[in-house]
C-alpha cells in the first residue's frame, strides 16, 4: 500500500476506516485545528516514526493518520498491536517553545483533552495515570508523546494517540487481555470524529504551551480512574512505591500516600497498578 499522503478517493473495497480523507478531515477544522496540516496514509510503520524522522524538515503542526499500523509504539519500546479498520491511530507533530524538562505534564494534559471529546460524545472514560484512557476499567486508548529538539530552541513533540473503535473478537483473543471498545464511535463518520479530536488536541496544546500543566491538573483530577484506591508502582516487574493515589500535582507527578508519607512519583517508564489487578 502507498505511504503517501491520500487524496479524495478510496477504494471502494476498503475497511471502514479507508473512508478516511485527509481533505473532509481538514474542512472541519476549527481555528485550531487549522494550525495542523493533515495527512492520511493507508499503511504505515509507525506515524510517529514518520513524523520524528521528519522533524527538521516541518515548518508548522502536522496531524498524520493511518488507517494501519504494521510497527506502532507504546511506552518504554513496548509493541502497539493494530486492526486495520478497529482503531484510530495518528500522530500530531507540535513545536513547543519549552525545553523537554518542561513538558513532563503534556502526557496527561493529551489524556485530558481526548477524555473530555469522548465524554462529549457520550462515552464515559477515566483516566489512567500517566497515559491510558480507561472505559469500564479497561483501556480503550493509549497515548505516547516522544520529543527532540528544535534547531532555534524549544522542543519539537510528537504525540502519538490509538484509540479502539470496534476490534474482532479474534484480533481481542490475540492480545491476551480483554480491552475496552467503543462501538458508539465507530458507527461515527470517522473524518468528524477525527476532526473533533485534532481540533481539542490543538487547543489544548496552545493552552499548555500558554499555561504550562496548571490548566489541566483540575480537570484530569476530576477524571482519575484510581483515585483514593490502593496502587502500586511498577518498574520492570518490580514494586517501587505502595499506597493511596491522592491525584496528580501541578507537574503531573503522581501525588501517592504512602505509610512513610507522600511522595510524587515522576512518571518515566513506570506503571501503575491498582491492588486488585491481576495485570
Amino acid at each position: 500500500m502507498s505511504d503517501s499522503p491520500s487524496q479524495s478517493h478510496p477504494p471502494s473495497d476498503a475497511a471502514p476506516s479507508s473512508e478516511l480523507n485527509a481533505s473532509q478531515i481538514a474542512a472541519l477544522r476549527d481555528a485550531f485545528g487549522m494550525l495542523l496540516d493533515v495527512e492520511v496514509v493507508q499503511e504505515t510503520g509507525s506515524t510517529n516514526t514518520d513524523l520524528m524522522t521528519r522533524l527538521d524538515t516541518l515548518d508548522k503542526p502536522v496531524l498524520r493518520l493511518a488507517v494501519h499500523q504494521t510497527a506502532g509504539r507504546g511506552r518504554a519500546g513496548r509493541s502497539w498491536s493494530s486492526e486495520a479498520g478497529s482503531m484510530l491511530m495518528f500522530s500530531i507533530a507540535w513545536p513547543m517553545p519549552h525545553a523537554a524538562h518542561e513538558l513532563m505534564g503534556l502526557p496527561l494534559a493529551v489524556g485530558v483533552a481526548l477524555a473530555e471529546v469522548l465524554h462529549a460524545l457520550d462515552l464515559p472514560v477515566q483516566l489512567k495515570w500517566p497515559n491510558d484512557i480507561l472505559r469500564d476499567g479497561k483501556k480503550l486508548a493509549g497515548i505516547l508523546i516522544e520529543s527532540a529538539s528544535k534547531k532555534n530552541g524549544g522542543t519539537w513533540i510528537v504525540a502519538g494517540i490509538g484509540l479502539n473503535l470496534l476490534l474482532s473478537a479474534s484480533f481481542e483473543a490475540s492480545l491476551g487481555r480483554a480491552v475496552a471498545e467503543a462501538p458508539w464511535l465507530a458507527r461515527m463518520n470517522r473524518n468528524a470524529l477525527v476532526a473533533q479530536l485534532l481540533n481539542a488536541l490543538a487547543r489544548a496544546f496552545d493552552q499548555f504551551e500558554r499555561e504550562g500543566f496548571s490548566a489541566f491538573q483540575v480537570r484530569w483530577n476530576q477524571l482519575h480512574a484510581y483515585a483514593n484506591q490502593e496502587v502500586r508502582i511498577i518498574d520492570h516487574g518490580e514494586i517501587l512505591q505502595a499506597g493511596t493515589a491522592l491525584g496528580v500535582d501541578i507537574s503531573g507527578r503522581l501525588v501517592l500516600q504512602t505509610a512513610q508519607g507522600q511522595v510524587n512519583i515522576v512518571a518515566g517508564d513506570v506503571s501503575l497498578r491498582p491492588v486488585d489487578s491481576s495485570e
